[in-house]
């Protein structure tokens, strides 16, 4: 059976990454390694590759050494879903350390690595068929970095939003 695995290039640093990503994610998996033989254009032993399955989604990390054509953007990111605020709030703390901030959700990691924490509450709020409650959720989520499910509620209900004249 076919299967799809995203796989990050990494120059040096994916042992690091593998233990980093690990140990962010709940029942974080390492489910395979590979190791550089002898004769490698590295230390034999070096991770060569590893498998790590995070909140049930699998990703390989390489380690290719330096490649100019394998930097990071934002045209790929890692969209994880999540129930709560305090899960929105321990995943923003953990990969924003050493990395930024970015609007709506996004964050880039210490590794480059582009994702977006996104609770359920946001895809609810946005996909009201109420067109005022899904736009005042939007223009909300607009001014956010790290999302606020009290907030965006508090806007999708128009709470605190000025009566028409």
């Amino acid at each position: 059976m076919q299967s799809i695995r995203p796989c990050l290039w990494c120059t040096n640093d994916a042992e690091e990454m593998m233990s980093f990503y690990t140990s962010v994610f709940d029942d974080a998996k390492v489910l395979d390694t590979s190791r550089y033989g002898s004769g490698a254009p590295v230390p034999e032993g070096t991770l060569l590759t590893a498998v790590i399955e995070l909140q049930g989604q699998e990703l390989m990390l390489l380690n290719g050494g330096d490649n100019p054509n394998a930097g990071r953007t934002q045209a790929v990111s890692f969209v994880v879903n999540v129930d709560s605020q305090d899960e929105v709030d321990h995943l923003w703390e953990r990969l924003t350390a050493g990395g930024e901030p970015g609007p709506c959700g996004w964050l880039t990691d210490k590794f480059g690595v582009s994702w977006q924490i996104v609770p359920r509450a946001l895809v609810e709020v946005l996909s009201d068929p109420d067109p005022e409650k899904a736009g005042r959720a939007m223009q909300a989520m607009m001014t956010m970095s790290k999302i606020d499910i009290a907030e965006l509620r508090r806007a999708h209900s128009g709470a605190g939003v000025p009566a028409s004249a």
